[in-house]
C-alpha cells in the first residue's frame, strides 16, 4: 500500500502554545489556587521568619551596646519591661513554631501538587489523546510511526506537566517573590535596593537570548528519542528476524548508535545550560558584594539597622538571587515543555476524517448488499490508489479478489467498513452511501479477518468476544465451534481462560487464524471481509481453515483477498485488478478461457511439478 500522506498543519507559535496551555490550565484552576496559596502562605511565613531574626539580633545589640529600642516590621513590637532572656526565648520559639508550619505546608504542597499534575492531569490528558486516536483513521497511522505515537503519549504529555510545574507555577511564585523582596528591600533602604538589583536587566537579556538559542536543540532532542523508540519497538516485533538472521551484534550497535546519538546531543545541552547556570550566578553573587560594601557603609554610619536593616536585607538578597537562579531552571524547561506540548496538541489538532455525519443513519442489521459506482480513492489527493471501480456483490455472495501487491486489493476491501473515505464516486451498502450510515453500526456489521491475525495478551475467550465484550459463554463457544478452534481451545491449559501471549504469540498460525474467524463471526457480520487468511500457513492447515471458513462465509457477503486457486474456485464470481482497476471478472471457468493475468496466475500454480488438471480450459474452449 502507498504511504499516506495527511493533510497537515503550520506548526503551532510558541505564542498560541502558551495560550493553549494557559487554557488546558484553567480546566484545573481551583486545584492550581490551591497550590499558588500554599505557596503565597509559604513566602509570607517565611518573611516574617527572617523579620523576627532581624529583630531578635537588633534586640540582642540593643541590650549590649544600648541605643534605641529596636523596632520591627509587620506590627510586630518587643515587650520593653520582659526580661531579655525570655524574650530571645519567645522570639526562638515563634521561630521554631514558623519552620515547623512551613515543613508541614511544604509537605502539603507536594502531595497537592503531584495529585494535580500526576495524577489528574497527566492521566487525563493521556485519556484524551488515547481517545483521539481511537477516532482517527488509518491515514494518521500510516503516516506516524509506532515509537512516535508512544513518546506523544508518555513523554510528550510528561512536558504538559512540566509547563504547570515547572513554568507555569514557578514563574507566579518567582514573579510574586521577586516583586515581594523587591517592595520589602525597597522599604529598607532605596538606594541600596537599586545598587544591588542593577545587574537585573542584564541577567533578563541573557535569558531571552539563551531561551532563543536552546530552542533548537530540544527539539532535535525530542527527534533523537523519537527514533531510538521506534528503533526499538521495531527490533522488539521483529526478534524473530533478528534471531533467524543471527543479526543481534548489528542491532546492537545500531541501538547503540541511536542511543549515544540521544546522549551526545542531551550533553550538549547540558553543557550550554552549565555554562549559563554559574553566569547567573555570578551576576547574583555581584550583587552581595554590593550589599557588604555600601550596606556595611550604612550601618556603619548609623544610616540603616543591623538586624532588621542589614541582616533582613541580606536575607532578602539572598531569597531573590535565589528566585533569578531558577530563571535558568525555568529557561532550560520552557523549551521542553513547548516542544513537547507542540507534539501533543499535533495529536489533539489532527482531523478526525472518517467520522459519522451528524445525521447519520442507525444500522443496527444490514443485509450485505454492496455497491461500487466508479469510485476513486487517493492517499494524497494528488495520485489515484483506485481508478473508476463498479462492483455490484448481491447479499449472501462471495468475491474472491485477486491482484499483484500493490493493485489495491487491501485499500478496495478498506473503503468498505471506512477506514478511508472514497475520494470520487460512491460506495453504497444496501442502497444507502455508508458515509450516511452509523460509523459504529456499519462497522459491527462487518466482520475481518487479516493475513496476520492479531490477538491481544488476555484470554482466549476475551479475545473472540473483543467484538463483543457482552456476549455469553455459549455465544463465544458457537464461534469458535463455526471456526473450527473449539477442539484445540479445550487442550489449552485453560481452555477458555487461558491467557494467550503477546500476539498471540504462543500459538500456531492457524489456531490464530482460526480464532480470528471466531472473533469475527461472534458478531453474526452481514458482510466478511477476509484478507488473504490462507496465505501463511501451510496446506494441512490450510484444509481445517477452509472448513471453519465454508461455514463462516455461508449466508454472509464475502469479500475475500487471495491467490491460491483452492481459494478462488469457492468464490461466486472473481475480480481481477491490476494498477487500481479492475480488469477481468467472472468465474474460474470463463476466466480460464480467456487469455489475460487469471490464466497467466494460474497456468503457474503446479503440483509435482505438473499443470493443475482443474485448470485445463474445458473441450472445445479456446
Amino acid at each position: 500500500m502507498s504511504t499516506a500522506t495527511p493533510p497537515t498543519a503550520a506548526p503551532l507559535s510558541n505564542g498560541v502554545l502558551i495560550r493553549r496551555l494557559l487554557g488546558l490550565t484553567w480546566r484545573y484552576r481551583f486545584g492550581c489556587i490551591k497550590v499558588l496559596s500554599i505557596q503565597l502562605v509559604l513566602l509570607t511565613m517565611g518573611l516574617l521568619g527572617l523579620s523576627l531574626t532581624g529583630l531578635g539580633i537588633d534586640y540582642i545589640r540593643y541590650h549590649v551596646q544600648g541605643g534605641a529600642f529596636p523596632q520591627a516590621k509587620f506590627g510586630l513590637a518587643l515587650p520593653a519591661d520582659w526580661p531579655p532572656m525570655q524574650v530571645i526565648a519567645m522570639l526562638a520559639g515563634v521561630i521554631l513554631v514558623l519552620a515547623l508550619c512551613r515543613a508541614l505546608l511544604n509537605y502539603t504542597y507536594l502531595i497537592s501538587i503531584n495529585i494535580l499534575l500526576q495524577q489528574e492531569l497527566v492521566v487525563d490528558l493521556r485519556a484524551v489523546i488515547y481517545d483521539k486516536l481511537q477516532q482517527l483513521s488509518f491515514r494518521f497511522f500510516d503516516a506516524n510511526s509506532t515509537g512516535s505515537i508512544i513518546t506523544r503519549v508518555t513523554g510528550d504529555v510528561q512536558s504538559v506537566r512540566m509547563f504547570l510545574d515547572q513554568v507555569l507555577f514557578q514563574s507566579v511564585i518567582m514573579l510574586v517573590s521577586l516583586t515581594v523582596y523587591i517592595v520589602y528591600m525597597a522599604s529598607l533602604s532605596p538606594g541600596l535596593t537599586l545598587a544591588c538589583l542593577a545587574t537585573t536587566p542584564v541577567l533578563a537579556a541573557m535569558s531571552f537570548w539563551f531561551s532563543k538559542k536552546i530552542q533548537p536543540a530540544y527539539a532535535q532532542n525530542r527527534t533523537l528519542v523519537e527514533k531510538m523508540v521506534q528503533f526499538l519497538a521495531e527490533s522488539i516485533q521483529g526478534i524473530a528476524v533478528t534471531k533467524g538472521f543471527g543479526r543481534e551484534a548489528e542491532n546492537r550497535a545500531q541501538f547503540d548508535a541511536a542511543n549515544r546519538a540521544v546522549y551526545d546531543q542531551q550533553l550538549g545541552i547540558f553543557w550550554r545550560v552549565s555554562l549559563f547556570s554559574p553566569a547567573v550566578g555570578i551576576l547574583t553573587r555581584i550583587n552581595m558584594i554590593v550589599l557588604l560594601s555600601y550596606g556595611g557603609w550604612l550601618v556603619i554610619h548609623g544610616r540603616l539597622p543591623l538586624g532588621t536593616g542589614l541582616v533582613v536585607f541580606a536575607g532578602l538578597l539572598e531569597q531573590f538571587s535565589g528566585q533569578v537562579n531558577n530563571i535558568a531552571g525555568v529557561v532550560n524547561s520552557v523549551q521542553q515543555a513547548l516542544i513537547g506540548a507542540r507534539r501533543v496538541f499535533e495529536v489533539m489538532d489532527a482531523p478526525v476524517e472518517v467520522r459519522s455525519a451528524p445525521d447519520a443513519m442507525p444500522c443496527p442489521k444490514l443485509q450485505g448488499a454492496v455497491r461500487f459506482e466508479r469510485v476513486e480513492f487517493s492517499y494524497s489527493g494528488i495520485d489515484p490508489v483506485l481508478h473508476d471501480i463498479n462492483l455490484d456483490v448481491r447479499p449472501g455472495q462471495c468475491v474472491a479478489i485477486l491482484g499483484a501487491t500493490g493493485a489495491g486489493k487491501s485499500v478496495l476491501m478498506s473503503l468498505i467498513p471506512r477506514f478511508y473515505d472514497v475520494t470520487g464516486g460512491r460506495l453504497l451498502v444496501d442502497g444507502i452511501d455508508v458515509r450516511h450510515l452509523h460509523l459504529d453500526d456499519l462497522r459491527r456489521n462487518i466482520g475481518l479477518v487479516f493475513q496476520e491475525s492479531f490477538l491481544f495478551s488476555n484470554t482466549v475467550a476475551a479475545n473472540i468476544a473483543f467484538g463483543h465484550p457482552s456476549a455469553t459463554q455459549a455465544q463465544i463457544e458457537k464461534a469458535a465451534h463455526i471456526a473450527a478452534a473449539h477442539d484445540f481451545i479445550m487442550q489449552l491449559p485453560k481452555g477458555y481462560e487461558t491467557v494467550l501471549g503477546e500476539s498471540g504469540n504462543t500459538l500456531s498460525g492457524g489456531q490464530r487464524q482460526r480464532l480470528a474467524i471466531a472473533r469475527a463471526v461472534l458478531l453474526e457480520p452481514a458482510i466478511l471481509l477476509l484478507d488473504d487468511p490462507t496465505a501463511a500457513i501451510d496446506s494441512e492447515t490450510e484444509h481445517e481453515i477452509f472448513e471453519a471458513l465454508d461455514r463462516a462465509i455461508a449466508g454472509r457477503t464475502t469479500f475475500i483477498v487471495a491467490h491460491r486457486l483452492s481459494t478462488l474456485r469457492r468464490a461466486d464470481f472473481i475480480i481481477v485488478m491490476e494498477n487500481g482497476r479492475i480488469v477481468q471478472r467472472g468465474v474460474h471457468e470463463e476466466l480460464m478461457r480467456v487469455p489475460g493475468p487469471y490464466r497467466h496466475v494460474a497456468s503457474l500454480q503446479l503440483v509435482d511439478g505438473r499443470e493443475l488438471e482443474q485448470l485445463k480450459p474445458k473441450e472445445g474452449a479456446p
